[in-house]
C-alpha cells in the first residue's frame, strides 16, 4: 500500500490540448490548478479513491478543451445520450477491473470540457469563466479517482469536495 509521504511526492503529469479556436485559455494555469486539486484530493479522499492499495509514483491524465458539438458527438457515440455536455470523463483506471500500472505510473484517463458550455454556465451563475473551468476540472478529477454522483448523497459529497478543494487551494 502507498504510504502518505509517497502520495505527497507523487509526480503528476497532465497533458492538455485546446481544439476550440473560439477560446484561448492559459493551459499552464489550469494544469497548475489541476495539479493542486489532485494533491488536495490525495490528502483528503485518498482512502476512498481508486488509488487505495495501489503501488505508484506517478499519476497522469489528459484534459481536452473543445466546443459542445464535440461533447454532443461523444455523448451520442459512447453514452447513447443526445445532448452536449459541459464535461465528459473517461475514467479508464477507476473503471477498469484490471488496474494497469506501468513503471509506477497510473494513467487515470481523460477529461473533456466544452469551453462554450463553461462560458454559458459562468454567465448563468454569475461566476467567472476561470472559476467555472476550475470547478469542472475538479469535478473531472473526482470522476477519474472513481467517484460518481448517482445518488443525491453521492452528488452532495462530490460537489462538497469540489468546493473544499477550490477553497483549499484559494480559487
Amino acid at each position: 500500500m502507498t504510504k502518505p509521504i509517497t502520495r505527497m511526492n507523487t509526480k503528476i503529469n497532465i497533458f492538455t490540448e485546446n481544439i476550440c479556436p473560439d477560446f484561448e485559455i492559459n493551459e499552464k494555469k489550469f494544469i497548475n490548478i489541476a495539479k493542486r486539486v489532485l494533491k488536495f484530493y490525495l490528502v483528503e479522499i485518498f482512502d476512498k479513491s481508486c488509488l487505495l492499495g495501489q503501488d505508484f509514483n506517478t499519476i497522469s491524465f489528459d484534459i481536452l478543451y473543445c466546443k459542445s458539438d464535440k461533447t454532443h458527438e461523444i455523448n451520442r457515440e459512447y453514452r447513447n445520450k443526445d445532448y452536449p455536455a459541459d464535461i465528459i470523463t473517461f475514467a479508464i483506471f477507476a473503471d477498469s477491473e484490471d488496474k494497469f500500472i506501468f513503471d509506477g505510473e497510473i494513467n487515470l484517463g481523460e477529461i473533456i470540457i466544452a469551453l462554450d458550455k463553461v462560458q454559458e454556465e459562468s454567465e448563468k451563475k454569475g461566476t467567472t469563466f476561470d472559476y467555472e473551468l476550475a470547478f469542472l476540472i475538479s469535478h473531472g478529477i473526482m470522476h477519474l479517482l472513481g467517484f460518481d454522483h448517482l445518488t443525491q448523497e453521492d452528488y452532495n459529497f462530490v460537489v462538497g469536495m469540489q468546493n473544499s478543494a477550490l477553497e483549499g487551494i484559494k480559487i
